[in-house]
């Protein structure tokens, strides 16, 4: 079960809320500040599922209702909160229970001692969790849940030449696999005593058979999401599990890694959303999306004003999306984090006062956040500039920034063969064309701005106006490849033809503000620009 819909009228902070996930889904992370309605979009999946349950739901006005909208006697929790799921809801009652698992950010169960076990009901008849603000304590249900299902597996179900070794090893199995492979010094023992002292025993460097209770923090709050996961999937095999600040105690390297688990162990079908601030998890999400950009989503809550109608829908985790995240995260530090690498080009540094300084540097940033988020351009000057490095960027931002990777680029100007395999031979790259504009005023680039106002089939009457202004330009004595000299007229061409405004007062920025987000992964271009800059 997968959610591709959610409309929330005047429920929790929202006045008019839509979200939309596209189909297939998988993981979806949700960003923003405290207070920016994260949370409050989980309370409505929690009541959702308190309606699909059966249970029904007892209205609070002063919780579930928006404050300062007009007031209704009750609230009619089928109109508030409206889902769209991949496939139709369920009508039996039992199916209907498993389609949510949510916990909350509440979740403090620092030890515990089982000395009787008896049977357990069924996880999805569990009404644990009333409300998203309160306290979610789950490991001690999970681990007599085990135990009951030791017993009843072991008389019912176990064969006769299993071992008691190999059914304790099987019965906790995956749950120490995952633990194994987040903290590698750590190890879960056995279940200790379920009649006597009943609580999990771990073994760590020459500590032995240690109580759950002497868990770090941080060992403890994966411990019990990797748990519960790993307990429940069993009958919560069609569901959206939602986690809300899963990142609690944990450093940055175990949030990612805790990620990782979770997504390895949820069932297929399923679906994960996360409410999170950490830096960890939301970089090893945007590697999975790397790797599968169809099964990830980043819905971005931030700077949203929910007293009007708000759509959100999945955003391109670019760098202004991550400068975002690391404010959010590190306050004041997030000015610190330096990007990974940068690229040196030409153009007017962006300290020179112009509209237009660093316009090639604003449209590489443009065009490589989607693939390169940690990548960043600057203007360094004229060719010559850049090659001699004369306002000394690369040793300065090495200094400034440990670690960074300095690569300078320059235009192909007239330079021949020879000239260019020199430049190379320097550790300076080049690009394939005479300049940027040459990329960015490509047929394949001005037929999808007419694909994208729906005015494909005339693309052919504007690429005839393009060949007019480079022959208008090479009779005023430029070469035919300098696209930069025809710009304007193409500019001019396109404007009129398209009826396009507020798209820029100059040739420069409508390059950037419109052509260069049109110069995209599945195009040619695209893939000429980026061998150029970056290699293979």
């Amino acid at each position: 079960m997968r959610i591709e819909r959610v409309q929330l009228k005047r429920f929790k902070r929202f006045h008019d809320l839509i979200v939309e996930v596209p189909k297939g889904t998988r993981l979806v992370m949700l960003a923003g500040p405290n207070g920016c309605g994260k949370s409050s979009l989980f309370e409505a999946f929690l009541s959702r599922r308190y309606l699909l349950g059966g249970w029904g739901r007892n209205f609070d006005p002063t919780y579930f209702f928006k404050a300062g909208e007009p007031s209704a006697a009750k609230m009619d929790f089928n109109a508030a909160i409206m889902i769209q799921f991949d496939k139709p809801e369920p009508s039996d009652q039992q199916l209907r229970r498993k389609m949510f698992y949510i916990r909350s950010a509440y979740r403090n169960d620092s030890e515990f001692i089982v000395s009787s076990v008896s049977r357990q009901g069924r996880a999805v008849d569990e009404q644990r969790l009333g409300l998203m603000i309160q306290n979610d304590v789950a490991v001690n249900l999970n681990y007599q849940r085990l135990a009951s299902q030791a017993l009843e597996d072991l008389f019912e179900n176990e064969d006769d030449q299993t071992t008691i070794g190999e059914f304790k090893r099987k019965l906790i199995g995956d749950v120490r696999s995952s633990m194994g492979r987040l903290f590698p010094d750590l190890m879960l023992n056995d279940l200790g005593s379920p009649l006597v002292t009943g609580t999990f025993r771990f073994d760590k460097g020459n500590s032995h058979h240690f109580e759950y209770k002497n868990l770090s923090g941080g060992e403890k709050a994966a411990f019990d999401l990797l748990l519960d996961v790993l307990v429940k999937r069993r009958e919560f095999d069609d569901t959206v599990y939602c986690i809300d600040e899963p990142e609690a105690h944990m450093s940055t390297r175990l949030q990612a890694g805790l990620l990782d688990e979770l997504v390895v162990n949820l069932p297929a079908g399923c679906q994960l959303w996360l409410a999170t601030h950490s830096i960890g998890m939301m970089r090893r999400a945007r590697d999975l999306a790397a790797q599968q950009a169809d099964t990830v989503a980043f819905l971005d809550f931030s700077d949203l004003d929910f007293d009007k109608s708000q759509v959100v829908r999945p955003v391109r985790p670019t760098r202004s999306f991550w400068q975002r995240v690391l404010g959010v995260a590190l306050d004041d530090l997030s000015a610190l984090v330096a990007p990974s690498r940068i690229v040196i080009c030409e153009g007017a540094p962006s300290s020179v006062p112009s509209k237009n300084s660093a316009h090639d540097a604003r449209c590489y940033d443009t065009i490589f956040e989607p693939e390169f988020p940690d990548t960043r351009f600057l203007s360094g000057g004229n060719a010559t500039d850049v090659q001699s490095d004369r306002l000394a960027l690369a040793d300065a931002i090495k200094a400034i920034a440990s670690g960074c990777v300095v690569l300078r680029l320059v235009d192909r100007d007239d330079h021949g063969p020879q000239d260019v395999q020199i430049i190379q031979s320097r550790g300076i790259n080049v690009l394939s064309r005479r300049h940027i504009e040459c990329f960015l005023y490509d047929d394949e680039i001005l037929e999808a701005l007419y694909v994208s106002v729906g005015k494909g089939s005339e693309v052919a009457a504007l690429l005839r106006e393009k060949v007019d202004a480079v022959s208008a330009s090479v009779a005023r004595g430029n070469p035919a490849d300098d696209i930069k000299s025809a710009a304007g007229q193409i500019y001019n061409s396109a404007k009129r033809r398209l009826g396009l405004t507020g798209v820029g007062n100059d040739q420069q920025s409508f390059a950037r503000n419109i052509l260069a987000p049109l110069v995209a992964q599945n195009t040619q271009t695209y893939q000429e620009l980026r061998h150029c800059i970056f290699g293979t």
